[in-house]
């Protein structure tokens, strides 16, 4: 393991504030990664992405937009959290992010806008002068730009400019946080992300994901936990509730509609 173990310092600030007022967070006390792919299930406003938020902050990972999350005014309470966090690596990476699905489609307008304004001040610049040494920098950002992205992830769809995210931005032994990946991706491209997830951790990286995708969930020899009762408890795939009722729903969609429906 990259990161080996989380430990909550105590005592903690009042727990009428957010974020410390979440059960996740007050009942936490310590955690040891013990799979390479580690994943957290749990409903909708259980804390999954604000504990997520707090040991990227710990962790000192850098967003998607390689901005630090430190600078991140909409992230203070992360930073709040990372304050009552101890993390022990076996060596601490310089490689890898904290993805947010909702992070993603400022990230694609900002490159898309990098990539343009560069290209323009090259054109600009050779206007005056074809040889100017003064293109180089220009050259340089639209040439990586081009290099990760190729044309652009705008002109991509919106699942498809998200696996181009992560085969240009993956990289060995490095360790990734990531908040419901799986949110614009159809479940051929869910197998396309196990699939990449698979071929990192082969490759020493580390993966910390916190998902609602039965698909995602089902990585081979992950470790997997879900929020229950405001406890991060250790779990079967089979148990999780997510797979419960995807399974059930599949067996006899029927039965789930008429009762929503009343016929």
């Amino acid at each position: 393991m990259i990161l080996k173990q989380i430990r909550l310092k105590k005592p903690m600030p009042a727990k009428d504030r957010f974020p410390f007022g979440l059960p996740v967070v007050r009942e936490f006390d310590s955690f040891t990664f013990r799979s390479p792919v580690t994943i957290i299930a749990g409903d909708n406003g259980t804390g999954k992405t604000t504990l997520l938020e707090g040991i990227a902050a710990a962790a000192d990972s850098i967003l998607i937009s390689r901005e630090p999350i430190e600078g991140n005014p909409a992230l203070e309470h992360a930073r709040e959290i990372a304050d009552h966090l101890t993390l022990s690596w076996s060596v601490k990476t310089r490689n890898g992010f904290f993805f947010r699905a909702l992070d993603f489609v400022t990230y694609t307008i900002a490159v898309s806008q990098m990539r343009e304004d560069a290209r323009e001040t090259l054109e600009e610049i050779r206007s005056r002068n074809a040889h100017s040494l003064e293109a180089q920098p220009n050259a340089r950002t639209y040439a990586e730009l081009r290099n990760l992205y190729g044309e652009g992830l705008e002109f991509r769809s919106h699942g498809e400019s998200f696996l181009d995210l992560f085969t240009a931005r993956f990289r060995p032994d490095g360790f990734y946080i990531l908040d419901e990946p799986e949110a614009p991706l159809s479940p051929a491209k869910q197998l396309t992300l196990l699939a990449m997830l698979h071929e990192m951790v082969e490759e020493g990286a580390q993966f910390l994901i916190s998902t609602h995708s039965p698909i995602i969930m089902a990585y081979p020899g992950a470790d997997l936990y879900e929020i229950r009762d405001g406890r991060l408890d250790p779990v079967l795939f089979d148990e999780i509730e997510h797979v419960r009722m995807t399974k059930d729903f599949l067996d006899a969609p029927e039965r789930y509609l008429r009762h929503l429906f009343g016929h």
